[in-house]
């Protein structure tokens, strides 16, 4: 297999679990050497001791909630002496929550937890290292990953659906601001995609089969299937792409 990210250094948010494990485990299949970024640093630790190396690069765990500056800003440290001082090549913003509540019943603390996470963590986390590629003129390739729930709303999840919106339009707003600065900023929208958080549901067989009657494809997604268009965004392959929104979704949503 081709190493399409062979001497890149990258950086995954919420890289303990899920969607956001695979795409750790398809970069460093490709070459890449990363900081894996989770709440939870024995999740890091263990997905950079599963991950595979290139000519000895080393995978590092670091542990930050990204929706608070100091913490960002003590992630952004622990990077550039990583890496000898120069800022990542990529990053993939994929640190995400859910609080599911019905509309009427959801409180304040539910909805600001998610935007803290899901779109405040996003700037943060973008605004950090993308300055410091701009000022270093190091090319950089950022990857969101918001949700198809962003383009279609959710009754059932307006906090989680209006945070992956905002990511979109943040995605497309940044992209527009650094264009000429070496800076690639694309989101991707994953569908429904099998990951521990569906396995937790309780009442799953059901709910499930319901969402797989929506997708044109007739089931749902796997982490890999996101995985590799995070490896396409973040390679020379996709070097004439910026403020995209990708939608991987088995069709749904189209």
């Amino acid at each position: 297999m081709a190493k399409l990210l062979a001497g890149k250094f990258g950086i995954v948010t919420g890289g303990g679990s899920g969607i956001g494990r695979a795409i750790c485990n398809r970069l460093a299949d490709h070459g890449a050497k990363l900081i894996v970024v989770d709440q939870s640093k024995k999740s890091a630790e263990e997905v950079c001791a599963s991950l595979k190396s290139l000519d000895g690069a080393k995978h590092t765990a670091f542990k930050c909630d990204v929706g608070r500056s100091g913490e960002v800003k003590s992630l952004v440290d622990f990077a550039l002496k990583q890496n000898s001082g120069t800022p990542p090549h990529i990053v993939v913003n994929s640190a995400g929550i859910i609080r599911d509540a019905e509309f009427l019943k959801m409180t304040e603390q539910q909805f600001d937890e998610v935007v803290n996470v899901n779109l405040k963590g996003t700037y943060l986390v973008t605004q950090a290292f993308a300055k410091l590629a701009v000022e270093s003129k190091t090319p950089q390739s950022v990857i969101n990953i918001s949700s198809i729930l962003g383009k279609t709303g959710a009754a059932e999840r307006v906090n989680y659906a209006a945070t992956k919106a905002g990511v979109i339009g943040f995605t497309k707003s940044v992209a527009a601001a650094l264009a000429k600065n070496g800076v690639r900023v694309n989101a991707l929208l994953p569908g429904y995609i099998t990951t521990p958080m569906t396995d937790a549901i309780v009442d799953k067989v059901q709910l499930l089969a319901a969402a797989c009657a929506q997708i044109p494809m007739g089931h749902m997604g796997e982490p890999m299937e996101i995985a590799d268009a995070v490896v396409f965004l973040a390679s020379d392959w996709s070097t004439y792409m910026t403020g995209a929104a990708l939608e991987v979704t088995g069709g749904l949503g189209m």
